[in-house]
């Protein structure tokens, strides 16, 4: 692990709220991320929480020394003045080489940032445990994973209907599914990005899920993904992966 003499500080771009019916039991998004990740991080680390979606934006890219971004029940595509501000935001982050780390929402706004374009799928809904199978592992992604359970692919909770469809220039597409080709993405070494929800643990993805059967998600996709909660999934694999690949942008940059 890399040390050094000043907190290196993980700005969280908050763009969707936990439901209130749910927070009181899981928290917010920005805090499932913390304790996501703090257990693979270093000592230094530390998180500081920035809300888009209620309008507060960081003063400056350079403000933390890198962004994730959160999931989010907007579009990437909506015509919002946030979600304007945060494609904007993570165009000038990227060019000012500050990493970035997208999921979901976040994945997908930033390929939108970088050329890239958002829609829905024809394929549908994407929800519960989805397995994605590797097709390019990152050097960061093989140092977090020399025993993996399944050393060709990782599997995650996942809760979707919009996908990258057309990649930016400079995206590499690292994992991907039958359902969803472009399920993780790098760019250039100084961003990347998953689809499915490696902060999801399997309770919340569930209780999640139930609250929205039938008020925004069909009764018969939430049932089936409620049927994945027993899924074994890959949530502490997924978070060494970002804090290495974190680690590997300090150590080249």
């Amino acid at each position: 692990m890399i040390e050094t003499s000043y907190p290196f500080t993980i700005g969280i771009l908050e763009a969707g709220l936990v439901p209130d019916e749910l927070r009181a039991d899981y928290g917010s998004y920005p805090a499932m991320f913390e304790a996501l990740l703090e257990q693979n991080a270093p000592t230094d680390w530390a998180f500081e929480t920035f809300s888009p979606v209620e309008g507060h934006f960081p003063t400056s890219v350079k403000q933390c020394d890198a962004w994730l971004v959160t999931g989010s029940k907007f579009s990437a595509y909506e015509d919002l003045d946030w979600i304007h501000h945060l494609r904007d935001f993570l165009s000038h982050a990227y060019s000012a080489d500050v990493p970035i780390v997208g999921i979901c929402f976040g994945h997908q706004i930033l390929a939108e940032a970088l050329g890239g374009k958002v829609a829905k799928a024809d394929q549908g809904w994407g929800c519960g445990a989805h397995r994605y199978k590797w097709i390019e592992k990152p050097d960061w992604m093989e140092k977090a994973d020399p025993q993996a359970r399944q050393n060709g692919s990782f599997v995650v909770q996942s809760y979707h209907q919009d996908q990258v469809i057309v990649l930016p220039q400079e995206a590499k597409v690292l994992a991907q599914s039958d359902f969803c080709p472009y399920a993780a993405l790098s760019y250039e070494d100084k961003a990347m990005s998953f689809q499915g929800h490696p902060e999801f643990s399997a309770n919340y993805a569930s209780d999640l899920f139930a609250l929205r059967r039938e008020n925004g998600l069909p009764a018969h996709i939430a049932d089936a993904a409620i049927a994945t909660k027993n899924t074994p999934i890959d949530q502490d694999l997924m978070a060494r992966g970002i804090v290495e690949f974190l680690e590997a942008f300090q150590t080249n940059k």
